[in-house]
C-alpha cells in the first residue's frame, strides 16, 4: 500500500473514532458537550477533528443520521397501525422511549438544526408524520380537540428534562409520567387546558434550544 493509501485509512480510521466516540459522549452530556472532550477521548488532535467535522452540526448529523431515520420509520410504521388512538400514544412512547437513550436525542427532536440540510430534512417528515397521527386520532375523537400539533412539542420538552434528571436516580420515571401524560390527553378530556402555545413562541424555544446546543450557523 502506497503513502496515499496509508493517509487514507489513517483518515478513516480517526473519522470512525470521532463519531463512535461522539455518539457516547453525546449520549451522555447532550449536543452540548465539549468537541474538545470527544477529540480527547477519540486520541486524536483537535484539528482532526475540526478538519474532519469544521462545524458541529456536522458531527451531530454523522453520528445521528441513521437514528433520525429510524424515527421516520417508525412514524411510517405508526401511520400503518389502524387503531388512530394506539398509533398516536405508541408512537408518542417511542419518541420518549428513544429520548430516554440518549440525551442528544432528546435535544435533537425538539430543536432546530440549521446548515445541515439531511437533519432538517428527516426532522422535517418525521415532524410531518406526527402531526398526522395527531389529525386523525383528532379526527376519530378519541384525541382530545384542543391538542395542537405545536403542543407536542412541549411534552417532548418536558420528557427531556425529566429523563436528564432521573437517568440515574429513577430511570423509568419518564414511563409513569408518561402515562399521566397520555390520560390527560385521551377524549373526552375531563379538564380544559389552557390556551394554545403560540407557534412562534414554540419556534423561539426551539431556536433557542439549538443555539444552546451550538447547532445555528
Amino acid at each position: 500500500m502506497g503513502a496515499q493509501g496509508v493517509l487514507r485509512r489513517d483518515a478513516e480510521r480517526n473519522r470512525r473514532q470521532l463519531v463512535e466516540t461522539a455518539k457516547v459522549v453525546f449520549a451522555e452530556r447532550g449536543l452540548e458537550a465539549p468537541l474538545d472532550e470527544i477529540a480527547r477521548r477519540a486520541k486524536v488532535g483537535n484539528a482532526t477533528l475540526y478538519r474532519r467535522f469544521p462545524s458541529r452540526g456536522q458531527l451531530v448529523a454523522a453520528v445521528f443520521e441513521d437514528a433520525l431515520r429510524e424515527v421516520v420509520a417508525a412514524t411510517e410504521r405508526a401511520l400503518a397501525v389502524e387503531d388512530p388512538w394506539a398509533a398516536f400514544a405508541e408512537h408518542l412512547t417511542f419518541l420518549c422511549e428513544v429520548q430516554a437513550g440518549s440525551r442528544a436525542i432528546a435535544d435533537l427532536l425538539t430543536a432546530t438544526v440549521s446548515g445541515v440540510p439531511e437533519l432538517e430534512s428527516l426532522r422535517g417528515r418525521a415532524f410531518r408524520g406526527l402531526t398526522a397521527l395527531i389529525d386523525r386520532a383528532r379526527a376519530a375523537g378519541v384525541l382530545r380537540p384542543d391538542f395542537q400539533h405545536e403542543d407536542v412539542v412541549p411534552v417532548l420538552m418536558a420528557n427531556a428534562g425529566l429523563v436528564e434528571r432521573t437517568a440515574e436516580s429513577a430511570p423509568t420515571a419518564w414511563r409513569r409520567q408518561l402515562g399521566y401524560t397520555l390520560a390527560g390527553l385521551r377524549a373526552p378530556a375531563d379538564t380544559p387546558a389552557e390556551p394554545a402555545p403560540d407557534r412562534a413562541g414554540i419556534l423561539r424555544a426551539m431556536h433557542a434550544l439549538a443555539e444552546r446546543n451550538g447547532l445555528t450557523s
